[in-house]
């Protein structure tokens, strides 16, 4: 399959290296265009007001990886790869693999999840690789898993274009419980904004933030409560496998918010 691969954690990540190296070796045509350095958690930005420089990078990938570095952002690179690297479009987006979690809400800021929801709005199929470790270096079993997913899709395409948001337990092979899909859960945080003073007296803030629990999607009854959340099956050692979608109406609310064009 032809293959665009992008990333937020950059050029020289580990994940993206090991992930365009492991599909170009069971027979992929894969190209690279991420971010030249890390762009975590910057979401779906664009850039509009500055040029977007692209370079194509040697000695970093497998030599059948045709790789380019972006100064613009993980949905810039993807971008750029479709309409300004590409001669045809790939069959998938791949994003990743992000060292770390993207579950719950962390999707709405991950730059790895907004790289692969770029190439769904372009109507191309695409997947999120994330390694639900931020400790762990070994990628080998995420890896192994997207070889064998892309195979599948290969057989078994999807029925409509969507991203699948992919999280892989940080854990030896052996140690994976299996394959679960699943919804989207909750998380909220403790936002910390902390107020400093840097050496020339000029005021700056530094913005951190604290788990403060996993909730469940929604308060009252619901036809998703039959799915368990990525959050909960990858606490236990399950790849996780999230269908996602740009749109972002609020379905259930369409027909109760009818009646307020009634008094507006």
């Amino acid at each position: 399959m032809k293959l665009l691969i992008s990333n937020d954690d950059g050029v020289f990540a580990q994940g993206i290296r090991s992930l365009a190296n492991g599909l170009a070796q069971v027979g992929h045509d894969v190209t690279v265009v991420c971010p030249d350095q890390e762009r975590s958690a910057t979401g779906h930005g664009l850039t509009l007001h500055h040029p977007i420089r692209a370079e194509q990078v040697e000695d970093v990938f497998a030599p059948s990886v045709t790789a380019w570095a972006c100064s613009g952002t993980p949905a810039d690179s993807v971008k750029v790869g479709l309409f300004g690297v590409m001669e045809t479009p790939p069959d998938l987006v791949l994003a990743g693999i992000n060292h770390g979690p993207n579950v719950a809400t962390d999707i709405l800021y991950s730059g790895t999840v907004s790289a692969a929801m770029e190439g769904l709005i372009q109507g191309i199929p695409s997947i999120a690789f994330s390694l639900g470790s931020y400790s762990s270096r070994d990628f080998q079993a995420a890896v192994e898993f997207a070889q064998q997913l892309i195979h599948t899709l290969e057989k078994h395409p999807l029925p409509e274009a969507m991203l699948l948001n992919v999280n892989v337990p940080g854990v030896p092979s052996q140690d994976i419980q299996g394959v679960k899909i699943t919804r989207q859960g909750i998380r909220r945080y403790l936002d910390i904004l902390e107020k400093r003073i840097d050496p020339r007296g000029k005021t700056y803030y530094w913005l951190t933030g604290e788990l403060m629990e996993d909730v469940e999607l929604l308060n009252e009854p619901s036809d998703l409560d039959e799915w368990i959340t990525d959050v909960h099956a990858l606490r236990q050692n399950l790849i996780t496998i999230t269908p996602l979608q740009y749109n972002l109406t609020q379905i259930t609310e369409l027909q109760k918010l009818q009646t307020w064009s009634q008094m507006l």
